[in-house]
């Protein structure tokens, strides 16, 4: 797992729990108190058995954690990767053009990271259709994502799950729908 993602959940965890909240997490998770790089990768253990910690802390389910942190993280994500963005772009334009942009950038930038692979199928202009696949089904935290993106911009959306790798089907389906009329709204 990318070190950013690290970096976001140590902010989120303090954010929503104090100052001491993430050295009580890597407590819990039984992880040594250390520094995390954003240009390094991590253990994929090392962010389940974090998000697990929060999980029995907080007694949420996981997926609320991961949903809830993906919300957290858009915001840092736009500002991370916002210069391969085209003005006027929205939440499903964002969505629609990640893998092609910035997972291929995340690929480019550091080997040996895998992303989710996002397949994306605009049916309309308010509406996307997105196939997630990821060894790793963190489609909880994708959903947050994509929560959080429609709050950056200001936009109303509904999204149901057609399918999902955590009922045990082979990849996630998900449909996003925008308000209709919200398109042209500047942010």
């Amino acid at each position: 797992m990318h070190g950013i993602i690290f970096l976001e959940l140590q902010k989120f965890a303090r954010q929503q729990a104090g100052a001491q909240a993430w050295e009580t997490l890597l407590s819990e998770a039984k992880l040594p108190v250390k520094s995390y790089s954003a240009v390094r990768s991590y253990d994929d253990q090392e962010i389940l058995s974090l998000v697990g910690a929060a999980s029995r802390i907080l007694n949420l389910p996981a997926t609320a954690i991961l949903e809830a942190f993906g919300e957290f993280i858009a915001p840092a994500l736009i500002r991370l990767y916002g210069r391969l963005l085209q003005p006027g772009w929205k939440t499903l334009d964002v969505i629609e053009n990640t893998e092609k942009l910035i997972h291929t950038a995340v690929r480019v930038g550091n080997p040996g990271a895998k992303p989710p692979v996002l397949d994306c199928i605009r049916t309309t202009e308010d509406e996307l259709q997105i196939m997630y696949s990821s060894e790793r089904q963190l489609c909880c935290l994708a959903k947050g994502i994509v929560k959080g993106l429609a709050r950056h911009f200001g936009e109303t959306i509904t999204l149901t799950d057609d399918s999902c790798m955590l009922r045990g089907d082979p990849f996630c389906a998900m449909q996003v729908t925008r308000t209709a009329g919200e398109a042209s709204t500047p942010p």
